[in-house]
């Protein structure tokens, strides 16, 4: 998955709001917007897109409407495609081979200097908008109202595929056995609602490129590096206003 040349890491140490316009299209044409937050709540965002992302400033109980508000942090540069995360998905939420829940996607940068490959997992963002949830016609897709994942009501699903086809992140399948479309739940039937503290993804992680957790809690890893004021944090395809849980990050 080829996306050009650019690599956010060149973005100025010494003054990380000082982006030049190169570097201001280079993120528009891939897809990504900066979103991090100074401490004082002056935005860090080569565009000024901040509404179109849920990570704004403002009270957290307008900020983050969901307790726990369950998001994932994904510190890119931190994966090394060693694949645990696919084997723990698969193994704890019972995904058939032909199936997935989590993906990881090949960059490759030919003419960079030293490392000339990166990866970047993918999973369900858990929109706060979600565009499957609007189109589904049974109601079998829904975001719940207590901690905002986007669950799937398999007896509902009558499988006609139009939330498949709705979602801008592709991370929904037909699941055969189940006869119902299938998704990431964050592993809240499996691990979440049982008391563990981590999706399967992130506790298998060696290297703490997943990072999960409970986004309206100051104390939680998510909520501090999405807050954090030295990196830029993004999301993908914030154009379709989909407003995701899930974040970027350089580590």
């Amino acid at each position: 998955m080829k996306h050009g040349k650019f690599n956010p890491d060149e973005l100025k140490k010494e003054n990380p709001d000082s982006l030049s316009m190169i570097e201001r299209r280079e993120f528009l044409r891939i897809g990504l917007v900066i979103t991090g937050v100074f401490a004082g709540g002056t935005i860090l965002s080569a565009i000024s897109k901040i509404n179109s992302v849920f990570a704004s400033t403002g009270e957290a109980a307008e900020k983050y409407p969901f307790k726990p508000h369950y998001s994932m942090v994904i510190r890119q540069n931190l994966c090394i495609d060693c694949e645990r995360c696919l084997e723990a998905c698969i193994i704890t939420n019972d995904v058939p081979e032909y199936g997935y829940r989590t993906a990881i996607l090949q960059r490759d940068v030919p003419d960079a200097i030293g490392q000339k490959r990166e990866f970047i997992p993918v999973l369900c963002n858990q929109c706060n908008n979600p565009p499957c949830v609007r189109a589904c016609p049974v109601k079998a897709t829904y975001k719940d109202k207590q901690h905002g994942i986007v669950m799937m009501n398999y007896d509902k699903c009558i499988g006609c595929k139009v939330c498949v086809m709705a979602c801008p992140y592709n991370a929904r399948y037909f699941n055969e056995e189940k006869h119902s479309i299938d998704k990431c739940n964050f592993c809240y039937d499996t691990r979440i609602s049982k008391g563990e503290k981590l999706t399967a993804c992130a506790a298998a992680c060696p290297t703490g490129a997943r990072n999960f957790g409970d986004l309206s809690d100051p104390d939680s890893i998510v909520y501090r590096l999405v807050h954090q004021i030295e990196k830029p944090v993004w999301v993908l395809r914030p154009e379709v206003g989909a407003k995701p849980n899930v974040f970027y990050m350089k580590g």
